[in-house]
């Protein structure tokens, strides 16, 4: 395999059959790893050091996303791939060769030169990974943006969903989310996150479609990033908070500004279950003061009704309780079935 050099050698170096004498500094292999989350051309600078720095630089794919940015800036880069014991050749005397890893991360080349090493019959280089970008906390989330727009563009199901139509799966998700949370199952958990979060990415998929008010899944982050800002004065302003309390005060009062609500009863929703409906009521009216008697009636709906109200005044969430009461049944049930 020959390759000119930016340096002037015609190959990779001394015969691949014939080890380097002794005397002979057997330099340094750096492989170079970049994300693919991190726009081309922005590598920290000891990766541009090591790049300016190396005698050769190399790259298995002539299609690289960094191979532009690199050649911009007068690096020259061959695109080769060299095996193992060719790249411990183009290293002897001394010199430094700069591998532009792959997406896969040259596995054959690593493979190769830790089989070099593990022989002990070759004088090995110094070996090192340098990462030249990294992905940043919440990178993986753009993988499933990518994801999503695919799907939404190649799946014959995904392609023809709606919003109304999705509706009912975001509801399954989040009472499967409640179940892992209250299950303590951590892997369940995880899962069932992802599962929420892929409904918030498809709704906003969709949004992209409309004819006459289109939004991106970054409109839908940049509103809530916005609104946690201007609801927590405490972390991003001047104002104070040294207590839950005073947390949700500053919460309450700057969400009273943005609504302008005639009433503590807006903004609830009436669809949800019907113990939640009666705890949110409950909790708008003690929040905001107010001294609202019970309606009267007859029948199980007004019972139920106070107790969630004297739930939510205890610190109950009356949903949760009684889930849990019925895990309890569940339970009871399972062990008459079983003769326990």
């Amino acid at each position: 395999m020959n390759a000119s050099s930016p340096h002037g050698e015609g190959s990779y170096g001394t015969s691949a059959s014939a080890a380097p004498a002794p005397d002979v500094a057997p330099g340094r292999v750096v492989l170079l790893t970049t994300s693919h989350r991190v726009a081309p051309g922005l590598l920290s600078w000891p990766a541009w050091q090591a790049l300016h720095g190396a005698d050769r630089v190399l790259c298995a794919d002539g299609a690289h996303p960094q191979l532009p940015y690199l050649r911009e800036a007068g690096i020259t880069v061959e695109e080769t791939a060299p095996t193992a014991r060719e790249l411990v050749d183009a290293c002897a005397g001394g010199r430094t060769v700069v591998v532009v890893a792959t997406g896969e991360g040259e596995p054959r080349l690593t493979d190769g030169l830790a089989g070099l090493a593990g022989s002990g019959r070759v004088r090995m280089p110094e070996l090192e990974l340098l990462p030249a970008s990294y992905d940043l906390p919440g990178a993986r989330l753009l993988d499933l943006v990518q994801v999503m727009d695919r799907i939404r563009a190649e799946c014959p199901w995904s392609s023809r969903q709606t919003h109304e139509g999705l509706a009912k799966y975001g509801i399954e998700e989040a009472y499967e989310l409640v179940e892992a949370i209250e299950e303590g199952d951590r892997d369940e958990l995880r899962e069932e996150l992802g599962d929420v979060l892929l409904q918030v990415v498809f709704h906003a998929r969709i949004a992209e479609e409309d004819p006459d008010a289109p939004f991106s899944v970054d409109d839908v982050a940049g509103g809530i990033v916005a609104k946690l800002i201007h609801r927590h004065p405490h972390v991003f302003g001047d104002e104070t908070a040294t207590t839950p309390e005073e947390v949700k005060e500053h919460w309450l009062r700057t969400k009273a500004v943005e609504k302008q609500r005639t009433s503590v009863t807006e903004g609830i929703p009436l669809g949800q279950p019907g113990l939640a409906l009666a705890a949110k009521l409950a909790s708008r009216v003690r929040t905001a003061g107010l001294d609202v008697p019970l309606p009267r009636g007859e029948g199980i709906g007004y019972e139920l009704l106070a107790l969630a109200v004297r739930a939510e005044t205890e610190g109950v969430d009356p949903e949760a309780a009684l889930r849990a009461a019925g895990r309890a049944y569940r339970d009871a049930i399972r062990a008459v079935e079983s003769g326990g």
